[in-house]
């Protein structure tokens, strides 16, 4: 697999919406192999395909609340619940040392597919209910930066 460069704030390509994954090919293994690596090489906890410049509605995240930490593909999610909210600060590997506080839900259910097309649903709480509507959000072409309510001075997170 190959590290990708992550694309930034400024490129079209993170504000256009991506086409739905018809296709569970080699291709499609090569490009979650791709953002696997490239997000694991990166120190986030989430990484969309069009981050890497490819429309199409493919996130890997870091489900870091199990032990080790678990890459999850979702392929054409959905978030289809959610509950509670909570101001919590976000960054995104697009957005390099900008921070700032979003409302997100404690606890989310995502709906995708697997590398094979196989439906699953998965439930997150807390950073990984962050990540699933922040991940999808970036499928939809919006970034993190639309929703917040407040920055954070980039100095004031490295001290967390």
């Amino acid at each position: 697999m190959a590290l990708r460069t992550i694309l930034t704030q400024e490129d079209p390509a993170l504000s256009k919406k991506c086409r739905p994954v018809t296709k569970f090919d080699d291709r499609l293994k090569q490009l979650v192999g791709d953002l696997t690596d490239t997000l694991l090489a990166s120190s986030g906890v989430g990484l969309a395909a069009p981050q890497v410049g490819v429309l199409r509605r493919v996130t890997v995240i870091l489900d870091i609340s199990k032990e080790p930490e678990e890459v999850v593909v979702l392929i054409n999610p959905e978030v289809i619940d959610q509950r509670g909210s909570d101001r919590v600060p976000e960054g995104c590997l697009s957005a390099p040392n900008v921070w700032g506080y979003v409302t997100r839900p404690t606890w989310a259910k995502i709906r995708a597919q697997d590398i094979n097309g196989n439906w699953f649903e998965r439930e997150g709480e807390g950073t990984v209910a962050q990540c699933f509507c922040h991940e999808v959000e970036h499928l939809d072409g919006h970034m993190f930066t639309e929703k917040v309510e407040e920055f954070i001075d980039p100095e004031d997170m490295k001290q967390e």
